[in-house]
């Protein structure tokens, strides 16, 4: 009796794991139990897919014969059958079958590969030029022409903290999603500028057959053209440093007349948006705009409570050098970052106003309110230092 209980138990208890278990397949990314690359949503894409499997098939078939001959000689051929090996020297024919069927075996291989290749590296004529520009960790986006030609912003990860860190449920967009998606049309050749402003990163979405790697310094560029409209996700395939896991990349693919909305839309945002480093900004201001700019550009290394990672990232909470010591120094960090050290420089990914707000959400923030000197900062102070 008390064995079926058991049993019993253990069974609803493997039912509980595997409803909570259960994955499923990513809206523009991965398939459950996917083997095969992806079949993509590009010509480029399926290009890649065909090359591939002609390559496999074409090495298979030459494993297959080159072995099957081999084991045939092996066990019809041997000597205890009274096999007798053949003699004879620079036989003509199989001179010339060995250089001659190697030789049009590689050129089958090579050309269609070869013509794959000049079509990725290809990028003129494009509808649409994009610059991307890797940052640790996350993906700055401005587009150069086209209707929304100004636009630009910072992708960052938007999977909350408490699944990564406090094991809160999970979805199937697990460190997958961002705040602010890359937006093109469908059925437009999209050019991609990348670079970088710290390490290497490398920009790659698997549906549209694109990986290139973005390096600090250079301008190299890729492109795309999808054919189907969706949200198609890919992550940054370069090791970049502690949070590399977490700047993926999400590219949603309009129709062109949800594109001109978009875009309208965006740049209404913006001209609203404006920030005037000009004006004198309250405290409850400053300090409620930073809050946002640091949970998105630097909870990852000196974390939601202000208490960094011992040994890698300094505590802000009680921070006597920089945080509660007279402004200067702590704008000069944010603007010039550290040499030597992961404090990276944000005088291009943030503007005045915003350097100015997280920098007055930490004075006034965690065990710091009412401690230090200048618990405010105005944008021009920034402007100053700049």
């Amino acid at each position: 009796m008390k064995k079926l209980r058991w049993l019993s138990g253990a069974g609803a208890l493997l039912m509980a794991g595997a409803a909570v278990a259960k994955v499923e397949d990513m809206p523009g990314g991965p398939r459950v139990n996917q083997l095969n690359l992806h079949e993509g949503v590009t010509e480029i894409a399926r290009d890649i897919m065909w090359v591939h499997w002609m390559m496999m098939i074409i090495c298979a078939i030459i494993f297959v014969g080159v072995f099957g001959v081999m084991f045939y000689s092996i066990i019809y051929h041997r000597k205890s059958r009274g096999a007798v090996a053949s003699k004879f020297h620079e036989h003509l024919g199989i001179e010339v079958a060995w250089t001659v069927i190697p030789f049009l075996i590689v050129i089958g291989m090579a050309l269609p590969a070869t013509r794959t290749v000049v079509a990725m590296k290809d990028t003129s004529s494009a509808d649409l030029t994009v610059k991307v520009t890797g940052y640790q960790w996350k993906w700055g986006y401005e587009y150069l022409d086209g209707p929304a030609q100004g636009v630009k912003f910072l992708s960052n990860l938007a999977t909350p903290r408490d699944q990564i860190e406090g094991g809160a449920p999970r979805g199937n967009l697990y460190l997958m999603e961002v705040d602010k998606p890359l937006v093109v049309p469908v059925d437009k050749k999209v050019r991609i500028v990348l670079t970088a402003n710290d390490v290497i990163h490398s920009w790659m979405v698997p549906e549209f057959g694109v990986k290139q790697d973005a390096i600090p310094g250079f301008l190299r560029d890729t492109w795309f053209r999808a054919d189907k409209i969706g949200s198609y996700r890919g992550q940054c395939a370069e090791l970049c440093g502690k949070d590399h896991a977490f700047m993926p990349i999400v590219v949603d693919v309009v129709s062109q007349e949800d594109y001109d909305k978009w875009t309208a839309e965006q740049k209404k945002a913006l001209a609203s948006a404006a920030d005037d480093p000009n004006k004198e900004w309250t405290k409850d201001e400053l300090v409620t705009r930073g809050e946002k700019i640091y949970a998105a550009n630097c909870v990852a290394c000196h974390q939601a409570n202000g208490q960094g990672i011992p040994g890698t990232f300094p505590a802000l909470d009680g921070d006597e050098k920089f945080v509660l010591a007279p402004k200067k120094g702590q704008i000069l960090t944010v603007l010039n970052g550290h040499p030597g050290t992961a404090m990276q420089a944000f005088r291009d990914q943030l503007n005045d106003v915003e350097i100015a707000s997280v920098i007055t959400y930490t004075r006034n923030a965690w065990g710091n309110a009412g401690k230090g000197k200048d618990p405010v900062v105005q944008p021009k102070d920034v402007v100053e230092l700049r």
